[in-house]
């Protein structure tokens, strides 16, 4: 969330924030969003019966900005198909594993634990299917030899910060498009993920 505020303000995304919300409360990512001077909102899941009432307030809470994207950034509530067919093709996420390998969590120790060589991470649109949307950029890293869980997650994590921001500018300038049911790219449609390898000089700061 920091990375894509940062980007809007410098003007490297040509848009702005209109509200950072999250289900937590305490969220550090709505202390930050504050910190940038960003509306924040919090619908918190705990409040709520049932998923279906949380949905509806979360949509509610969306639509009063009217947004033309929205971003998931660290929301680990798994949306349900009636509400992602409602963005659909206006939702975008970041997973950190090369999809469509290691959907779901901890992927950086699944990836060690299957002595992978590669690593990275996945934006894609979100679709009903976990993980599974159309992926429109991937960014891969090398897995180092003596890599922990932290050290990998930090770098993949940096890779992050530049990839999300680029996707959303590709939005903003109008050469990422949601057409026909599915992403277009440069007035054609993404058949493949685009993919951008990072080497040892990325930081994990």
């Amino acid at each position: 969330m920091a990375a894509i505020a940062e980007a809007c303000a410098e003007g490297r995304i040509d848009a702005s924030v209109c509200t950072v919300i999250a289900d937590k409360p305490d969220a550090g990512g709505l202390t930050r969003a504050r910190d940038f001077g960003l509306n924040t909102r919090a619908v918190a899941f705990r409040s709520f019966a049932d998923r279906n009432l949380f949905e509806r307030a979360l949509s509610e809470a969306i639509e009063e900005s009217q947004p033309h994207v929205v971003v998931l950034a660290g929301f680990m509530r798994i949306l349900s198909a009636n509400f992602v067919e409602t963005y659909l093709g206006r939702m975008l996420n970041i997973h950190p594993s090369l999809l469509p390998k290691y959907r779901g969590l901890h992927t950086h120790r699944r990836v060690l634990d299957a002595e992978e060589r590669e690593h990275g991470s996945s934006v894609h649109f979100v679709t009903a299917e976990l993980d599974g949307g159309p992926i429109v950029l991937q960014s891969k890293v090398i897995v180092k030899p003596g890599d922990t869980e932290s050290s990998l997650s930090a770098r993949v994590q940096a890779t992050e910060y530049i990839i999300y921001p680029r996707v959303l500018g590709w939005l903003a300038e109008e050469r990422l498009a949601w057409r026909n049911g599915g992403p277009w790219f440069d007035g054609k449609p993404l058949a493949y993920p685009l993919l951008e390898e990072f080497n040892d000089a990325i930081s994990a700061n």
